[in-house]
């Protein structure tokens, strides 16, 4: 079988990528995939430690994999991930991430890869996590943090996807905010004006710890769902 994989970026950071990339790995695995996680860049990993994002991913996924092929570059700053890369003399290479990828993709059904920050974050002085997304091909899973401002973000987000001609998988609407005013309305405005389909919509939860089941709201993307 080929592998076949997604590609989950977000309207902007912390809006639940990971949260998401997680969930779509154990809904895969229960559909009996051999599921590989990626996280090419990360930023805000402790001193000699391992960042909580892809601790997250490699403990989902039921591919063993080299930490170097999941997490390519990880930098300690918790900032935009070519800043990262220059603090630490670096150079963000889409080629290095191609070829983790395609030892990643050698040994799964499916590679989940999770983008760091948002759809048009810099990686290196010319090109951004849209040109990763373009170079790997993969099919784009859209995270929407639910909060003032979305409806904005998300459209320009996919307008912006569709301009760079990368396959659309859907969208995810997660509950950054709780108290957000009108996110019914919000949410029913998103369907209205995004691409088909939304692949579920995630409640709000104060646990930073994703979770280790299949969630209910969650539908897989037609391409991966048989």
């Amino acid at each position: 079988m080929t592998a076949r994989g997604l590609f989950v970026t977000g309207t902007d950071t912390g809006v639940g990528k990971t949260r998401v990339a997680v969930a779509l790995i154990h809904a895969l695995r229960t559909a009996g995939l051999r599921v590989a996680a990626m996280k090419p860049v990360s930023a805000g990993s402790p001193p000699g430690g391992m960042n909580e994002d892809v601790a997250a991913l490699l403990q989902a996924a039921n591919v063993p994999a080299d930490v170097r092929d999941v997490n390519p570059y990880a930098f300690e700053p918790a900032i935009a991930p070519h800043l990262a890369a220059q603090q630490a003399g670096a150079r963000i290479e889409l080629a290095v991430i191609a070829e983790a990828y395609a030892r990643l993709a050698a040994s799964a059904d499916v590679v989940v890869v999770e983008g760091a920050g948002g759809w048009r974050v810099p990686l290196n002085e010319r090109e951004d996590m849209a040109d990763l997304a373009q170079r790997l091909a993969l099919p784009v899973v859209l995270v929407v943090g639910l909060r003032l401002g979305c409806l904005n973000h998300a459209l320009l987000t996919a307008e912006s996807i569709a301009r760079r001609q990368v396959p659309w998988a859907g969208w995810v609407g997660n509950h950054i905010d709780p108290a957000m005013a009108q996110a019914a309305a919000n949410l029913d405005a998103l369907r209205a004006r995004l691409p088909e389909p939304c692949l579920g919509v995630q409640a709000f939860s104060a646990d930073p710890a994703c979770s280790s089941d299949a969630p209910p709201w969650l539908a897989l993307p037609q391409e991966l769902a048989s």
